[in-house]
């Protein structure tokens, strides 16, 4: 059985709305592309390390849309290295619509959730979690996860926070965190009383 973490930028008040860009969310929400020039380099070593053994993405639809529209064209650029991984991964879409899913190795979840969540652990070892933060809500809501990485940024936003409630699950408990970068901490937790901690993302 495998892990399905949940990788999420998140301000000081858990915001997580937007980080990357003012179209990913826009609704109600001016400081869209909040995350992204607080970014460095240590925290993007940090982030491609947290990335390491990915065998597969669990999106939603917004964010797979994005990524779908930017990540096959990165292969030779700056970024190279996520998307050789990402390009080359499956792709898990959760969605109640019927999306067109151009990227290569896409495939849309059923509609239980819960069951597909289950299924996709199953098969795999390691599955990321990236954005999509209505699908994230549902995860936490769930408990259909095993660990949340939380890159908090050093502000503060009026935004849609990652969780309606703001709080992980009961069963949640901290492992070790790395050294942080500038203007990042990672903050790492399990949501299932079951799962196994990793150490050094």
């Amino acid at each position: 059985m495998g892990l399905i973490t949940i990788e999420m930028f998140a301000t000081l008040d858990l915001v997580g709305q937007a980080p990357g860009g003012p179209e990913e969310d826009p609704a109600g929400f001016p400081f869209g592309g909040w995350q992204a020039p607080l970014l460095d380099e240590v925290g993007g070593a940090q982030i491609g390390a947290a990335y390491e053994g990915t065998d597969a993405l669990l999106l939603g639809r917004r964010t797979y849309d994005i990524f779908a529209g930017y990540w096959p064209h990165q292969s030779g650029g700056e970024d190279g290295g996520i998307a050789t991984l990402f390009n080359s991964i499956p792709k898990y879409v959760a969605s109640r619509g019927t999306p067109d899913l151009p990227w290569e190795g896409s495939t849309q979840l059923g509609p239980n959730l819960a069951d597909a969540v289950r299924e996709i652990r199953d098969r795999h070892e390691d599955v990321k979690v990236v954005g999509s933060l209505n699908l994230v809500q549902t995860l936490l809501r769930e408990k259909l996860f095993d660990r949340i990485d939380l890159w908090l940024r050093w502000c503060s936003a009026s935004g849609r926070r990652c969780s309606r409630t703001a709080r992980c699950p009961p069963t949640s408990r901290s492992s070790r965190r790395p050294r942080p970068a500038r203007r990042a901490l990672c903050s790492c937790a399990t949501g299932s009383p079951t799962a196994r901690p990793r150490r050094g993302t």
